[in-house]
């Protein structure tokens, strides 16, 4: 019996630079448990060390930390996040950092993030602003 995955994606950017932003397609992927995905997101920076952050939010919790990655150095994974399930390379030519979920399970069902440094760390009002602004445009003008 198959069992399918949603996996749906969003783009979190970093507020107060204009220059900085990620790219990532608004839609929906599905895939069949066992299989491997990757989310793509692409960015615009002018800086040189480029830090990439990429995130996990289930229905009703906050974003989760999945990993790092950083142009200059290995950067790493959460601790719940193993690197042989979850990766994610910089590729400096295509200005990306597709993450790469191997054996999908059912529990991978869940919205990912992308982000470039600064992150949001302490005011996720933003956050939550340019979620609900996306899905509900009337409820922010």
């Amino acid at each position: 019996m198959e069992t399918w995955l949603w996996i749906i994606m969003a783009a979190l950017l970093s507020e107060g630079k204009g220059e900085d932003r990620v790219i990532q397609p608004r839609e929906d992927v599905i895939a069949t448990e066992g299989l491997t995905v990757s989310l793509d997101c692409t960015f615009e920076t002018m800086s040189t060390n480029v830090y990439l952050f990429w995130y996990k939010q289930q229905v009703n919790d906050f974003p989760r930390f999945i990993l790092r990655r950083f142009t200059i150095g290995e950067g790493d994974n959460a601790e719940e996040f193993h690197k042989d399930r979850f990766d994610a390379q910089i590729k400096n030519s295509q200005k990306s950092v597709p993450l790469r979920i191997h054996n999908l399970q059912l529990s991978d069902s869940a919205l990912y993030y992308c982000a470039l440094k600064p992150t949001v760390t302490g005011n996720t009002d933003s956050l939550y602003k340019n979620l609900l602004s996306t899905k509900h445009p009337s409820l922010y003008p």
